[in-house]
């Protein structure tokens, strides 16, 4: 019974995650410091925490037993749980705080192209208007703090903004509305996307 397929991998795997006193290691993107950009200013209140940039302002509550420490222009994102749950947040939480930072610095972009003879887009006020081929436009409404632009020949839509979950969002329920055929490869598509397409039914 204990000398079950993986048993002796488990045993190492758990090994090297442990220290001498029987903790979990850090997580190895947790531990990595985080350096604050010049122009970029950090404030924070118990758990939640408030950074300011060129590009705007955003906000994240960090959760109990992860912790912030700054030295110099510096951040260390600290597990003080010491548990498996805690290396998982660990990481995550860091990458969401180096997120935040370049999103008020350099921002964040995604750019969808429209394959498909008589397709059109174009931007009305805050809302995006799709033509593609149905019996009427479509109306995207672009979330508050996203900015959409369409530029023509090729037909393309980058969206653009501070938040990396926001537009990573808004590109996929943009692409969902008519995703790339997987015959023809008419659709909208991530730029640089490459479309597996099927052979077509050939007349028996």
């Amino acid at each position: 019974m204990y000398w079950r397929r993986g048993y002796c991998q488990d045993l190492v795997t758990n090994f090297r995650a442990t220290d001498s006193r029987g903790f979990y290691n850090m997580s190895r993107i947790g531990k990595l410091p985080i350096e604050i950009p010049k122009g970029v200013e950090i404030r924070q209140e118990g758990q939640r925490i408030n950074v300011k940039g060129p590009k705007g302002e955003m906000t994240w509550t960090l959760p109990r037993g992860i912790n912030i420490r700054r030295d110099g222009e510096t951040l260390f994102v600290e597990d003080n749980l010491g548990t498996n749950e805690g290396r998982a947040l660990h990481g995550a939480n860091r990458s969401h705080v180096a997120n935040l930072i370049t999103g008020v610095t350099a921002g964040y972009a995604k750019v969808l192209e429209i394959i498909g003879v008589g397709y059109r887009a174009q931007m009305e006020g805050k809302n995006l208007i799709l033509n593609l081929r149905y019996n009427h436009p479509i109306v995207f409404p672009v979330p508050d703090g996203v900015t959409a632009e369409v530029t023509d020949r090729p037909l393309k839509i980058k969206i653009s903004g501070i938040d990396k979950v926001v537009i990573g969002q808004t590109a996929a329920n943009i692409r969902a509305i008519q995703k790339p055929d997987p015959y023809k490869g008419k659709g909208i598509r991530y730029e640089g996307e490459q479309v597996r397409k099927k052979a077509g039914k050939s007349a028996g």
